[in-house]
C-alpha cells in the first residue's frame, strides 16, 4: 500500500488547487478509506471527455483504496447550477432529469470501478426535507457571503436578475456533503465557491474535519480555445463511434494533447514528461504521440480492437488520402423536378452543416470536395443524375447515387 505522501503525489496530478493540502494529508494518514464525492447534474443525456476529467481523478482515489460517491443531482438539476452564468438558467422538469440520468449511470462505469462506486441520487435526502429543514439550512449562510461569488457579484452590480433559488442551489450541494459525510469533494475550477460552502456547512452541522476541496481544470475542446461543451460544438462524446472519437482527438492542437494525457489517462507525470522530452529532442513525432492518445481514449470507451480499427481508418483516409471502406449512401429528397441543386443546399440537406449559412462558410473555406476536387463556389449547381462522392472536412463522406434521389 502506498504511503500517504505517495498517495498525495498521485492525487495532485493535474489539479489546480487543493483546499487544503495539509488537511488532506492528515486524512490520508488516518489509514481508512476516505469518502470521495463528485456531483453531476444530469442536464444533458450524454457525457463528453470534459466530464471525465473528474471521473479520472475519482478513479485515482479508487485505485488508492478509497470509496467514491457518484452523486446524480436529480433534485438539484431541477433548480439549475448558476455557476459562471450571467442569467438565470431555466429549470428542467423531473421527467427530463430522470431521462438524462439513465445514461449517466451506464456511462460513468467506462471510467470508474463499479465495485468501488456508490451511485446515489440526491433526491434521497433533499426531497424529504421539510420547510423547517430548508429554512434552518438557509439560516446557516448569509446573502453577503453569497454576493462574494463572482457571477452573483457581477449580476448584482449590473442590476440583473438573481433568483432566490439560485442562492439555495450551492446550499443544497453543500448539504449533499453533510448527508454522505464527505471527506473530499471534487469539482471543476468554476465550482470553487460551491465546494468551499460545502466545508462551511459541514462545520455548521457538527462535522469537525470538513471535506477537502479539490479543483480541476476545465478541459479545452477540440478548437483549442474554449472549454469543451456541446453548445460550442467542440466536444468529444464518450459514446461517439470509435472512428469519430479517434478523428476528433487527432484534430486537437499538438500543445493541447499534453493536457489530455495528464487529465484523462493513468500515466504518471514522469511518463508524460518523458514523452514531451522525446518530442522536443526529435526522437518522437507529435503525430505518433497523438495517435497513442487516440488509441488510449478509444480503447477505454470502446475496446482495443475498435482502437486499432479507428487508427487504421484514420491512417487510410487522412494519412494516405484514401477513401474509407464504408461510405453512407443517403436518400436525398428534392423540392423540384430539377436534377441540379446548389452545393450549399446539398451540404445542408445531408446534415453536414447545421445551417445553410454554415454550409456556405464551409464551402468558401475549402472544406468541401466532390470526387476529391475542392469546390469553393457555394452556388455551384451539383448534378444529382450522376454518381459522385461528397466530402466535407476530414471525416464526413457521402456517396450520392441517382437512384437515392427522390423528387
Amino acid at each position: 500500500m502506498l504511503s500517504p505522501q505517495e498517495q498525495l503525489k498521485l492525487i495532485k496530478k493535474g489539479t489546480i488547487e487543493i483546499i487544503n493540502e495539509e488537511e488532506l494529508l492528515e486524512k490520508l494518514k488516518e489509514g481508512r478509506p476516505l469518502i470521495v464525492k463528485a456531483g453531476f447534474d444530469p442536464t444533458a443525456p450524454d457525457l463528453h471527455l470534459g466530464h471525465t476529467v473528474l471521473l479520472q481523478k475519482l478513479r485515482t482515489f479508487q485505485q488508492l483504496g478509497h470509496t467514491v460517491y457518484f452523486i446524480i443531482g436529480d433534485f438539484t438539476a431541477m433548480i439549475g447550477d448558476p455557476s459562471g452564468r450571467d442569467k438565470t438558467r431555466p429549470p428542467l422538469t423531473k421527467e427530463q432529469v430522470l431521462e438524462n440520468a439513465k445514461t449517466y449511470k451506464e456511462q460513468v462505469f467506462k471510467v470508474l470501478d463499479p465495485e468501488k462506486t456508490v451511485v446515489v441520487f440526491n433526491s434521497e435526502w433533499l426531497a424529504n426535507m421539510s420547510a423547517e429543514d430548508l429554512i434552518r439550512l438557509t439560516a446557516k449562510y448569509t446573502v453577503a457571503r453569497m454576493l462574494e461569488r463572482e457571477d452573483f457579484k457581477k449580476r448584482f452590480k449590473e442590476n440583473r436578475s438573481i433568483s432566490i433559488h439560485e442562492f439555495i442551489y450551492p446550499l443544497l450541494q453543500a448539504y449533499d456533503s453533510v448527508a454522505i459525510k464527505a471527506d473530499v469533494e471534487l469539482g471543476g475550477s468554476d465550482q470553487r465557491f460551491n465546494l468551499l460552502i460545502g466545508r462551511d456547512i459541514q462545520k455548521e452541522y457538527g462535522i469537525e474535519k470538513p471535506q477537502i476541496a479539490i479543483l480541476l481544470p476545465l478541459l479545452v475542446g477540440t478548437d483549442g480555445v474554449k472549454k469543451m461543451s456541446k453548445s460550442y460544438g467542440n466536444y468529444i462524446g464518450i459514446t461517439e463511434p470509435p472512428e469519430d472519437m479517434f478523428g476528433k482527438i487527432m484534430s486537437i492542437p499538438d500543445e493541447l494533447m499534453w493536457d489530455y494525457w495528464e487529465l484523462l489517462t493513468d500515466l504518471t507525470v514522469e511518463e508524460i514528461q518523458k514523452m514531451k522530452d522525446d518530442v522536443e529532442k526529435g526522437n518522437l513525432h507529435p503525430m505518433e504521440v497523438k495517435k497513442q492518445l487516440g488509441m488510449y481514449i478509444v480503447e477505454r470507451f470502446h475496446s482495443k480492437e475498435d482502437a486499432i480499427k479507428a487508427k487504421e481508418h484514420f491512417e487510410k483516409v487522412h494519412s494516405k488520402k484514401q477513401l474509407p471502406d464504408e461510405i453512407p449512401e443517403p436518400e436525398i429528397i428534392l423540392d423540384t423536378d430539377n436534377d441540379k441543386i446548389p452545393l450549399y443546399e446539398l451540404v445542408y440537406k445531408l446534415g453536414f452543416a447545421p445551417t445553410k449559412s454554415e454550409a456556405r462558410r464551409l464551402i468558401k473555406g475549402g472544406a468541401v470536395k466532390i470526387d476529391g476536387e475542392k469546390f469553393t463556389d457555394f452556388n455551384f449547381e451539383v448534378d444529382l443524375s450522376k454518381e459522385f462522392i461528397l466530402q466535407v472536412g476530414k471525416r464526413k463522406f457521402a456517396r450520392i447515387k441517382p437512384e437515392n434521389v427522390k423528387k
